[in-house]
């Protein structure tokens, strides 16, 4: 990864590398020693592989759109990789991906995971006091699931790879919208995983993904799609000079709540990005104008808000002063938690 092992080369690094290796087989030397040892071999002996395998294919060897990216960080600044294996559910995708070609070249699959592995370790900080692992999300929605045995044996080699050759570069793997069926599928390799891998190890049912990503990572840094505020892309309105502080209502069980997003003045857009983890709530949002006089505009009409539901982002222009009213009704038997964030911008800051 671009750092010397030797402490003759005095790079401040590498003292951080090779303690990940003792910390890995629990500050044993002869046993860390041995498996640096067979990690530099394998590391040889893959490029070479490698780029055989990869000599005459003309596909590009990369990951399917999707697959694995980087996508923000964790509250303590990991890098945080998302792995969908949903892409693989693809019947041409999931023979492209791991065809073996006539087991002569290491499968795809493997292949296009070690090489994304290699660039997210770029991304690390390997220096003291660096950030220096990731933080893994394993996405199974709509996976190929146990049945697939290319599948599993396939992603069997990777937990073992992964284990022997990137030792503590995984500050944590989080598995989110698991099926049922996975409890069944990990009995076949919970026995594999060291005891440091297990103790990193945290699962979600589809029901708990953002609160389990929550504990993790901040909601801004939390994709929609997993019910966080990250858009894809570069967001105009909540990035860099722009980010709104973050704000939390509880809605009790049985009860409503009021969010108020206040316009000082006429001409004036309010726009703000909402979520409840969980949701199952009624929403509603109304501008209420400060002229008593005045009507209340419904923003948007009240509506039920199924589970799994990605986070409401709208805006409104108040040509008068007032705010937008935001009810959350909560007819459940649980509380819920509504985050939030707003800005406002008048049509003078905009001339100005």
């Amino acid at each position: 990864w671009g750092v010397p092992l030797l402490p003759s080369k005095g790079d401040e690094a590498t003292d951080v590398v090779l303690l990940k290796f003792l910390r890995a087989r629990d500050f044993k030397a002869g046993a860390a020693f041995e498996m640096l040892r067979r990690t530099l071999r394998w590391r040889r002996e893959w490029k070479s592989l490698a780029a055989t395998a990869a000599d005459g294919d003309d596909e590009d060897d990369a990951l399917p759109e999707g697959a694995c990216y980087l996508d923000g960080a964790d509250r303590e600044g990991h890098p945080v990789c998302y792995n969908a294996l949903g892409v693989f559910a693809d019947e041409a995708v999931y023979k492209s991906a791991l065809g073996t070609d006539g087991g002569k070249k290491p499968a795809r699959f493997l292949r296009w995971r070690v090489r994304a592995m290699e660039r997210h370790v770029a991304e690390l900080d390997f220096t003291p006091g660096g950030v220096a692992s990731l933080l893994q999300v394993t996405d199974l929605r709509g996976s190929p699931g146990p049945a697939k045995k290319d599948l599993r044996v396939a992603m069997k080699q990777v937990l073992d790879l992964f284990q022997d050759n990137y030792p503590e570069l995984v500050a944590r793997n989080i598995l989110i919208n698991v099926p049922f069926s996975y409890y069944a599928f990990s009995a076949v390799f919970f026995p594999f995983l060291t005891q440091r891998t297990k103790s990193k190890l945290v699962v979600a049912r589809p029901s708990k993904v953002t609160e389990t990503l929550l504990k993790y990572i901040p909601i801004e840094a939390i994709p929609v799609k997993y019910g966080g505020l990250k858009r894809d892309g570069e967001d105009a309105e909540f990035s860099g000079e722009h980010d709104a502080e973050i704000a939390e209502v509880v809605v009790k069980a049985g009860a409503t709540e009021a969010i108020e997003i206040e316009a000082a003045e006429g001409d004036t857009t309010l726009t703000w990005d909402l979520t409840v983890l969980g949701w199952e709530v009624r929403y509603t949002e109304e501008f209420v104008p400060a002229d008593e006089g005045a009507y209340t505009i419904v923003v948007s009409k009240g509506r039920k808000v199924g589970a799994g539901e990605e986070a409401v982002r709208n805006s409104f222009r108040a040509a008068e002063a007032g705010k937008v009213v935001i009810t959350v009704e909560n007819a459940t038997r649980w509380r819920k938690r509504v985050l939030f964030r707003h800005k406002a911008k008048s049509a003078l800051a905009k001339k100005c």
